[in-house]
């Protein structure tokens, strides 16, 4: 889904709907304080406040790769977006109309197990092996008990700062922040959102990997916020020809993508996409593109080692 244009402005509509976002603000209180199966290992819930995309699935890979680095035998879990799974991921048996397209990425890196009921992804995460496990999203289901990251996108902040439907935001950002040990904002805080925060906030941004500088490119992606990955490529000295945006997670047919070649040939440019939509293209069509992988540099790496070290101690 792509979030309404009211959701970055306080007006008329928003105002309408917030009486519906107290109560969807409620239902939300009433269901975290829940209390959750507490694993016998270190649970890291990467989560936000907001619907839509903040960039919560490059920051699970980010610390899945630290943790593995530390020798833990990391596993991933996930609600998966648009799949029907219920059980460990497989790419090589399961399609992606099953499994969803993040999924697959985290599946890339560790094991991976699919679910709405996390307690019960986390009991077949541990029974396979697994001694800390990697929540992508996940901070307003309270199945399980978690130490959780709150992720926050610097240059969306949080719209009007009201509650859905009036707004993008799950819950108050407050109470969203009380159930976290530390925020992490992905690039420039324009909004001034660390201010408000009561937490330890971690800064980081995004980096294409590869030499992209110099190349003439066409842009196009099916993510929560496509600026954010254009805005990447231009940092890294891209010259961004055009673009074309679609809707989140979107499948993408086969005149889509003609259409997306066809018109990069019109400017001179080489199509470009994200890892994310890349998942959801045929292995014919990512050969005839190029896939633009990022990476996230953090401004504080000894700060981010500290925060790792407290959530891996026992609750």
């Amino acid at each position: 889904m792509r979030s309404p244009d009211f959701w970055r402005r306080n007006g008329l509509l928003a105002g309408a709907l917030a009486p519906i976002g107290r109560l969807y603000a409620a239902a939300t209180a009433r269901r975290v304080a829940r209390p959750g199966w507490c694993a016998p290992v270190p649970v890291i819930c990467i989560g936000n406040a907001t619907a839509g995309g903040t960039g919560k699935t490059t920051v699970a890979l980010d610390l899945a790769a630290r943790l593995i680095a530390r020798g833990l035998s990391v596993a991933f879990l996930t609600r998966g977006y648009r799949g029907s799974l219920t059980g460990r991921v497989d790419p090589t048996r399961q399609p992606i109309a099953m499994t969803g397209d993040e999924a697959r990425l985290l599946a890339a890196m560790a094991p991976t197990y699919m679910g709405p009921d996390r307690a019960i992804t986390a009991q077949a995460a541990i029974a396979g092996g697994a001694t800390c496990l990697v929540m992508d999203d996940g901070l307003q289901n309270p199945t399980v008990q978690k130490r959780s990251l709150l992720v926050i996108d610097g240059a969306a902040g949080i719209g009007n700062g009201r509650i859905i439907p009036a707004g993008p935001l799950r819950e108050p950002l407050a109470a969203a922040a009380r159930r976290c040990r530390a925020a992490v904002i992905i690039g420039p805080d324009d909004h001034g959102i660390a201010r408000s925060l009561m937490i330890p906030v971690l800064h980081a941004h995004l980096e294409c990997q590869g030499e992209i500088a110099g190349l003439r490119l066409f842009a196009f992606a099916g993510i929560g916020r496509p600026g954010k990955f254009h805005d990447t490529l231009r940092a890294a000295g891209a010259d961004v020809a055009g673009i074309r945006d679609f809707p989140d997670h979107h499948r993408f047919t086969d005149s889509e993508f003609a259409a997306v070649l066809h018109a990069a040939r019109r400017l001179g440019a080489e199509a470009v996409t994200t890892p994310k939509d890349a998942i959801r293209l045929t292995a014919d069509q990512r050969a005839k593109i190029r896939i633009a992988d990022v990476r996230l540099v953090w401004d504080d790496p000894a700060g981010l080692d500290a925060v790792l070290d407290a959530m891996l101690e026992p609750l």
